[in-house]
This record gives structure tokens, C-alpha cells and sequence, in this order.
């Protein structure tokens, strides 16, 4: 059987992939969901916030049907002033992960930036399939836009992102946010979203059982969110927004993937698409990047690169 050519991994980050697939393995069957809440549940937020100047609050709120939601709130201490807002969306494939999944990533936005960080404990696939995660999302949108004064958020200045799966419901949230006349988002972050449920793309189909998230994870994923309706035409845009055919009137989008994961394409027709719509975004494609590197070898030099594009982004989205 002929090899598929496929982009090779950083020798930095391929170094490390032995130590990722303990956690990780590259592929992700049914049958491994219960292993990956356990693997990739997040360690006590406690031990990312000691050292540094953040005040965390915990709320109950009404998500998708009015069930309760948990949220955190982390906002840079001893500032009293309205200041720029940005909902998290976490990262987990839609089966696992929590709301602090990630967020040692973009805690530098609270105490360096100044923003005050929301992030949602969305409900899981296959037990709350499609709309549970994504409306969940939504309803913590609207919920930080309404309660803007109380959490010290200016309303001007709000933001969604996420990451991988969490990318995608970002981006299902600024899309949703525009159809609904719901709050104005003054930019989207999508690291390495996860937009596109029909798996169609060629970078889907170069990365069979190497890296992190490779096809069958990606079918499992999608399979666990929308059942039988995977790759059919009844998927609604806000689930796989890869789907909208219609991309005027985004925020501005900050879209960043790795060469050698199967995201790759599909993030690049996104920000491609969005520029094609009048729409402002900035891509990065990082050669040799496996999926989530900064997640997972923080300390390498590409993702020190990754960490410092997005936060310069984001820096000039929510300044004045």
C-alpha cells in the first residue's frame, strides 16, 4: 500500500509526540471517550492562577432550554474599570475537556491584557448531541452581553474564542450572533477550529493514525455530536460553520493551524472565504505544526511563535 504524502511534523514538536500520544492517542475511538475525560480533564484551576493577579467568581446560569451552566469569570484583580470581555469555548473533540481546558494559554489576556475571561462548562457529545454544546455557548454569549455591568465587561469590547473544538463553536457564535441580532462582537479567535463535519478536505485524509486528532478522532467527534446526520445536508451552519454560505458581517477573525494536522484546510477556506466576503481576518499556518502544539509543547519555539501571534492579535482587537 502506497504512503500518503503528507507535510512532516517540526523535529522540535515530532520529539515530543511519544510523550503526547499517553494522553492523546492519536486516534480516538467510541470506546475511548471515558478514558479521555479522565485524560484530558484539566488539572485544579488553583494551580494556573497562583502567582498571578486574577480574581475568579463562579456563576449558575440558564444554558440551552434553561438548564444550569456553570461559568468562570476570571478578571484582573484590583481593576475596577469596565474592561474588554472575551467568552472561552474549550477544546475536547465535543466528547471532553471542561471550561478550563486550555486556558493556562489565554490567561495572559487577563493579567497582561486587561480582559476579563468568561469561560462556559458546555455540555458534552454523544450524551447532549447538537444544538446542547453550541446553544449552550450561545446562551453564555447573551448572558455576559446582558450582564456586561455587573461583570465589569465593556459591551464594545467582546470577543469569542476557542480552540479546536472550541474554535468552531467561536466561530458558531459569531455566525449565530449575526443571524440573531444578538450582541456585537468585536473579533473572533479560532485556533485551529473545528469547522467541517463532511471530512472532505485533503488534509483530512493525510493524517490517518499520526499526530493528534487524526480522521477517525474527527469521525467519532462529529459522529458523537450529530449522529446520523454526519456529512448529510441537514447540518445546521452554527454546528459546522464550515456549512454557512453566507460569511458578510463576521468580527474580524484571528484563524491559526498547523501545516501537518488535518484542520489545515479547512481553517485556510474559512479565513479565505471570509476574505472573499469583504471580511477581515488574519491566518497562520505554522510548518510542521501538529493539531493543538501549543496545548501540548508549550515550551517549543513554534509554539512560542503561535502564543505571541495570537496574543498580539488580540492585543490590538481589544485596545481602543
Amino acid at each position: 500500500m502506497t504512503a500518503v504524502a503528507r507535510p512532516g511534523f517540526d523535529p522540535e514538536l515530532k520529539a515530543g509526540l511519544a510523550v503526547v500520544g499517553g494522553v492523546f492517542p492519536p486516534t480516538i475511538t467510541p470506546d475511548l471517550i471515558a478514558f479521555m475525560r479522565r485524560s484530558y480533564a484539566s488539572p485544579p484551576v488553583e494551580g494556573a492562577l497562583r502567582g498571578r493577579a486574577i480574581e475568579r467568581r463562579e456563576h449558575v446560569i440558564a444554558g440551552h432550554r434553561g438548564d444550569p451552566l456553570a461559568v468562570s469569570v476570571l478578571r484582573p484583580a484590583g481593576i475596577d474599570t469596565p474592561r474588554p470581555g472575551v467568552l472561552f469555548a474549550h477544546s475536547g473533540g465535543l466528547m471532553f475537556g471542561d471550561r478550563f481546558s486550555g486556558t493556562d494559554l489565554v490567561l495572559d489576556w487577563v493579567d497582561g491584557l486587561g480582559a476579563v475571561l468568561v469561560t462556559v462548562e458546555y455540555r458534552l457529545a454523544p450524551e447532549f448531541p447538537d444544538p446542547f454544546p453550541r446553544e449552550d455557548c450561545y446562551a453564555a454569549l447573551e448572558w455576559v452581553a446582558a450582564s456586561a455591568e455587573g461583570l465589569g465587561i465593556r459591551r464594545d469590547r467582546l470577543m469569542v474564542a476557542g480552540a479546536s473544538s472550541g474554535g468552531g463553536l467561536a466561530a458558531g457564535m459569531a455566525l449565530a450572533a449575526r443571524d440573531r441580532g444578538g450582541p456585537a462582537l468585536c473579533g473572533q479567535v479560532l485556533d485551529y477550529p473545528m469547522l467541517d463535519d463532511r471530512g472532505a478536505t485533503p488534509s483530512t485524509r493525510q493524517f490517518d493514525g499520526v499526530g493528534v486528532w487524526d480522521r477517525v478522532s474527527n469521525e467519532t467527534g462529529w459522529t458523537a455530536l450529530l449522529g446520523e446526520a454526519r456529512g448529510g445536508p441537514d447540518v445546521s451552519q452554527y454546528a459546522a460553520p464550515a456549512r454557512a454560505t453566507d460569511l458578510r458581517g463576521l468580527p474580524p477573525a484571528f484563524v491559526d493551524v498547523g501545516a501537518a494536522e488535518i484542520f489545515r484546510d479547512e481553517a485556510i477556506g474559512y479565513a479565505d472565504r471570509i476574505w472573499a466576503a469583504g471580511g477581515d481576518a488574519e491566518l497562520h499556518v505554522w510548518a510542521g505544526g501538529f493539531h493543538a502544539f501549543d496545548i501540548f509543547a508549550p515550551h517549543t519555539a513554534l509554539a512560542r511563535g503561535m502564543i505571541r501571534a495570537r496574543n498580539a492579535w488580540v492585543e490590538k482587537i481589544l485596545a481602543d
